[in-house]
């Protein structure tokens, strides 16, 4: 669980009802479900006619990762590496096959697969390459998503609050519906904005900042199994993986 992303999220709405608690509202004053069906229903299908179903379903699985991100421990990749490339120079890479099976990761698995069948060093790290390149744009399409709600929120709020204004002009001889109109004209704007900047564009900014580390994850590996292919020193090859996590 990433606690910093439920902190973030409780410290942001927490701040925002207390705020409306010390100036004297009542929370269920913000609680419109007209508005919210306006601004939620209109920025999902403002969203599916932008992107293809199948970006839009897998973006919308991502967001698991802003709770739940994958977890790598990369010391213990590195120490990995550095056994796989100790036993290519002393037994041959052959040997290496165990240590394939016993992989769950399917990118390594699949770089340790050409690195055991043989393929040149240049092809291997090209093979890698365009699959972590692939990889990127798959997820970066799906991620896409959330930056669009993000986007077309507020907007869809503003509509939201001129369709509640509207309905007050209509009654105005009426003054017992004035107060729902206003509700939502007032409320859809801030559902708008709010959804807009405490949810859609965090989520799309930490879904990038985990790819742009997975992808980084990924060039390691790659880099790491062209030096084993090309019979680079184990102490060369591990020095090099490490100063993609300078922080570890």
């Amino acid at each position: 669980m990433d606690w910093s992303s439920v902190g973030g999220l409780l410290l942001a709405l927490g701040g925002i009802l207390l705020g409306l608690l010390l100036e004297g509202g009542h929370p269920g004053s913000i609680l419109q479900p007209t508005a919210f069906l306006i601004v939620f229903a209109g920025t999902v299908g403002a969203v599916l006619l932008q992107t293809r179903l199948d970006n839009f379903v897998h973006g919308v699985k991502l967001l698991s990762w802003v709770f739940s991100p994958p977890l790598h421990n990369h010391r213990t990749l590195i120490d990995n590496i550095t056994v796989w490339s100790g036993i290519s120079r002393r037994e041959g890479l052959l040997h290496l096959e165990e240590h394939m099976n016993d992989s769950t990761d399917p990118f390594v698995k699949k770089g340790l697969r050409l690195l055991i069948d043989g393929i040149t060093p240049a092809k291997l790290l090209e093979i890698l390459d365009v699959d972590t390149t692939a990889y990127e744009t798959r997820q970066r399409q799906a991620l896409k998503i959330w930056e669009a709600a993000g986007g077309y929120s507020p907007t869809i709020g503003i509509l939201g609050a001129v369709l509640g204004l509207i309905h007050v002009m209509e009654n105005l001889s009426d003054p017992a519906k004035l107060g729902g109109g206003i509700a939502v004209a007032f409320v859809a704007t801030i559902y708008g904005v709010g959804l807009a900047n405490l949810f859609f564009l965090p989520v799309a900014n930490k879904l990038k900042d985990l790819l742009a580390a997975e992808v980084n994850r990924r060039e390691m590996v790659a880099d790491s199994l062209f030096g084993i292919a090309s019979g680079d020193n184990p102490r060369v090859i591990q020095e090099r993986a490490e100063s993609y996590f300078p922080a570890s």
